[in-house]
């Protein structure tokens, strides 16, 4: 509450907690990169007072960053409730078993994922576990939500890319040991047999301000040193 700008100095992870708690708000973030990778944080740690400038002056461009809605019920009553960034993973504990998790997409039965977990990610989140797990780089400005299995059983199971006004709603099956949610990599909740993981697009969006001197494609081919030898 009047607070105009936001200026977060780490990495990703350190951006993806502020999004987190100022999502409603729409309050911009200035991320400064201060820690590994960046893909969020776009400005670099000498850019800081050059861009801060731009930013006093009004001259740099705020951009929308979709967000995800994750809900988890238990006995058809909500549990929790998150709102991420990057993705919401279901993945098993400890022990190497698989899990079986039953998927719809809206109300149509889509599959039984048997495999180690799954990665419902944003745009945004898709060069984070997704780009990991083999899933696709998604431009962050695409409406869009993606579907990514981790070390699925079945070789033909996939990612999936689905429209952003899809729901997209998880059974967990039989456990075999423990089963727990991830939401954006951070925040950790320990799932039960039964339980059902609602995710779709979130109502809030992050305003992120751009960097005014680098493109998502720079970022990728910087990011991911693609052309290197």
């Amino acid at each position: 509450r009047g607070v105009d700008l936001l200026v977060v100095l780490g990495g990703d992870g350190t951006l993806l907690s502020a999004a987190r708690l100022v999502a409603e708000s729409g309050v911009p973030i200035l991320g400064v990169n201060a820690g590994g990778l960046g893909f969020l944080t776009e400005v670099a740690l000498d850019e800081l007072y050059q861009v801060m400038e731009l930013v006093l002056k009004g001259k740099t461009t705020v951009i929308k960053r979709a967000m995800l809605e994750a809900t988890v019920l238990r006995g058809g009553e909500e549990v929790t409730r998150h709102h991420v960034l990057n993705d919401v993973v279901v993945n098993k504990g400890a022990l190497a078993r698989i899990i079986d998790l039953e998927t719809h997409i809206d109300d149509h039965y889509l599959t039984t994922f048997k495999a180690d977990g799954l990665i419902i990610s944003s745009p945004a989140g898709s060069t984070a576990y997704n780009l990991s797990a083999g899933g696709p780089i998604v431009h962050p400005s695409l409406g869009c939500i993606i579907l990514t299995p981790i070390c699925p059983h079945t070789l033909t199971n996939r990612p999936l890319i689905l429209p952003e006004d899809r729901t997209i709603g998880v059974s967990v099956g039989s456990v075999d040991g423990e089963v727990f949610l991830t939401f954006d990599g951070q925040v950790g909740y320990r799932v039960e047999e039964g339980d059902h993981l609602r995710v779709r697009t979130s109502p809030h969006k992050v305003s992120l301000i751009k960097s005014p001197h680098r493109t998502f494609y720079e970022v990728l081919r910087s990011k991911l040193k693609w052309g290197e030898r």
